[in-house]
């Protein structure tokens, strides 16, 4: 079984766009096995009011009965908007989204403002995920309208060691992943994903040594990266760096203990 904690639909401004609507995406889900897919709504990167993002995915779907089984929506909240504590409580409690996708970088503010500390401990409290993304796109290829600034893990922990109970996704690790010997125990102990789909992965063997088994799950950041990569770093470990019940956790079952399915 394989599910995708790292997948969108909704549109980039500086690229066209495939398979980025529910309908295509599961096309795609059925053609690579994919059996369930984390997803959220990149448009709300770029709007003012995230909310409508959030509005715009709960309404896609509801537009068709195959769709409930098969993705696990998150919200985009900003938490310097205006209202983000009751777009919290609308998205959590009306639209059933299990977790929250903070775009820091995008929305201009420091992963330690009061707001977004906040922000994290409320979605703790209500026992939703919280995603964080070293990058959307690659910076090198970027629009002159597009930021340039890039995220490390050592950008990360911050808010990591402020709310160390909450439960966090790490999409798209496309950067360093070296980090103090202090903050590598602290990941071991919280309840934490990183994504298959940062080329930060290319040695994945090594970084289950480094943090354990029970830390990474299956990621394509679709539709931005291509849908293969991914996969193609878990079935590709060595029996000496990960046996197939180990394979099985990455596919799936460190993401159903997370999100609680």
């Amino acid at each position: 079984m394989l599910i995708d904690i790292n997948a969108h639909v909704g549109h980039w401004p500086f690229k066209k766009m495939k398979y980025n609507t529910c309908t295509s995406l599961l096309e795609r889900m059925d053609k690579f096995n994919v059996e369930i897919s984390v997803v959220s709504n990149l448009n709300g990167i770029f709007y003012k009011d995230t909310q409508s993002a959030n509005e715009e995915l709960f309404e896609e779907l509801k537009s068709d009965k195959k769709f409930s089984n098969r993705f696990i929506p998150f919200a985009v909240l900003n938490p310097i908007y205006a209202g983000w504590n009751n777009d919290l409580n609308t998205c959590a409690d009306k639209y059933g989204m299990k977790g929250i996708c903070l775009y820091p970088l995008y929305h201009d503010y420091e992963i330690t403002d009061p707001s977004c500390i906040e922000l994290v401990k409320r979605a703790r409290d209500k026992g939703l995920i919280v995603v964080f993304t070293h990058r959307i796109v690659d910076s090198r290829q970027r629009s002159w309208m597009d930021i340039s600034k890039e995220w490390t893990m050592k950008d990360i922990m911050p808010i990591i060691r402020e709310v160390r109970d909450a439960k966090y996704f790490i999409a798209n690790p496309a950067n360093s992943m070296n980090m103090e010997v202090s903050d590598n125990e602290i990941l071991k102990n919280i309840d934490l994903l990183i994504d298959t789909s940062g080329r930060s992965l290319s040695n994945p063997g090594e970084m289950i040594k480094k943090l354990g088994k029970e830390k990474f799950a299956f990621g394509t950041h679709s539709p931005i990266l291509d849908y293969l990569t991914g996969l193609l770093r878990i079935e590709s470990l060595r029996p000496d760096e990960a046996d197939e019940a180990t394979k099985e956790l990455i596919r799936s079952g460190n993401a159903k203990r997370l999100l609680g399915i």
